[in-house]
């Protein structure tokens, strides 16, 4: 399908009556082989395979996209587009521009939240992502902001261009770079900036940070615990060293001279900081900003408190049992609570969970939370219960 020949057949008129036919059916492995001999008779077998890979496509893109049904995709540029809470996170930050180039643009995930404020153009190199880029715009309502260029896009002249994203591709084929490695290089992405525009980088929550031109922003995006991307933004538009941001509402942390925070025994509650914001190192200031809490020790996340912390940056758990690691003190205690089922939480702790899971040989029913850990520089276990799992029942 690289050729794009199916982007116009699965327009045509016969097209559109066999997405719409295909929709309105359960395609799986089971039905798959009876579902194709049977449209074999009214439509080339060319078009249906088309029509199978784009209906399995925007089955998968549901969860990034609400007009997923109408749009068009190719498996990488699905892969790794932004979807459409990261790219309207995107393109807040470009707000004040009335005008904003997107390269790299793939299938157009950030092409579509660009567009929805600014005059956006979207540039790609594949022929076939640069349409569908532009398709999927108009899908979108951004038809009349966005317009799509097929070119290198290091061979574009940018120099009046006011605002930049760019989404370097960290993948060859199925081969998956290193992180800080892309093409095009992060170094040519980073020089962008040299005449003052405003720009943004997407990367990856891996990349290490030294790569990062001194000046730059670092934010860290997660989404339900889930660590998404990190976002290099330029001097033009950075408002703070670094930044953790949580979606889907964008709750945001930001970096604080001198943050710092006492470290004390554990009192009644922990709280596990979201992975946005450990990686941005901003533990102080998620303890600073709950007020009364501390950390447990100089060199992990958790932060404890004798109130239950509320906050979106963070999980807070309800201390049952603390004790120096032991797998004979964890046993007991979490059989004296009746525990059966745990879930594993590990920082600073070099403990093997799989082999942890296979000697406890728990026989209880109630559910709960062992976090492994340092206390003062000392192995440590927590049996605890979440405060959602309490609030539901």
């Amino acid at each position: 399908m690289e050729d794009g020949w199916w982007i116009d057949a699965l327009q045509s008129t016969e097209g559109e009556r066999l997405l719409d036919e295909l929709a309105r059916h359960s395609v799986d492995a089971a039905n798959e082989l009876r579902l194709v001999t049977a449209l074999r008779e009214r439509y080339p077998v060319r078009l249906i395979t088309a029509a199978l890979v784009q209906i399995g496509l925007r089955a998968r893109a549901r969860s990034k996209f609400t007009r997923a049904s109408q749009m068009f995709f190719t498996r990488d540029g699905l892969e790794q587009a932004s979807s459409e809470r990261m790219a309207r996170h995107h393109a807040a930050r470009f707000a004040p521009f009335a005008s904003v180039v997107d390269l790299c643009t793939g299938i157009g995930g950030d092409l579509i939240g660009l567009s929805e404020n600014a005059r956006a153009t979207g540039v790609d190199r594949d022929p076939v992502h640069a349409r569908l880029a532009c398709l999927n715009a108009g899908v979108n309502g951004s038809a009349a902001n966005a317009t799509c260029v097929c070119a290198d896009v290091r061979c574009l002249e940018l120099s009046g261009a006011p605002a930049v994203f760019v989404d370097p591709a960290r993948r060859t084929g199925e081969r998956r770079l290193r992180a800080g490695t892309s093409e095009p290089p992060l170094r040519w992405c980073f020089a962008l900036a040299d005449d003052g525009k405003a720009v943004g980088i997407k990367a990856a929550p891996g990349l290490p940070l030294d790569l990062v031109p001194v000046g730059w922003e670092i934010e860290f995006v997660s989404e339900q615990r889930d660590l998404k991307e990190s976002l290099l933004w330029s001097p033009a538009i950075a408002t703070s060293m670094r930044r953790a941001t949580v979606l889907p509402d964008r709750h945001t942390l930001v970096a604080q001279a001198d943050a710092a925070l006492p470290v004390a025994a554990p009192g009644t509650f922990l709280l596990d900081p979201d992975p946005s914001v450990t990686r941005a190192g901003l533990v102080a200031e998620l303890g600073l900003s709950v007020g009364e809490c501390w950390k447990i020790d100089d060199e992990v996340g958790f932060l404890s408190a004798d109130f239950p912390m509320r906050t979106p940056f963070g999980r807070t758990l309800r201390i049952a049992a603390s004790m120096p690691w032991s797998l004979a003190r964890l046993r007991d205690a979490l059989r004296s609570l009746g525990v059966g089922r745990i879930d594993i939480r590990k920082r600073g702790s070099a403990v093997d969970v799989d082999e942890l899971q296979r000697r406890l040989k728990l026989h209880g029913t109630r559910p709960a939370t062992v976090v492994l850990t340092r206390v003062s520089n000392r192995p440590w276990a927590f049996v605890c219960s979440s405060l959602s799992e309490e609030n539901a029942t």
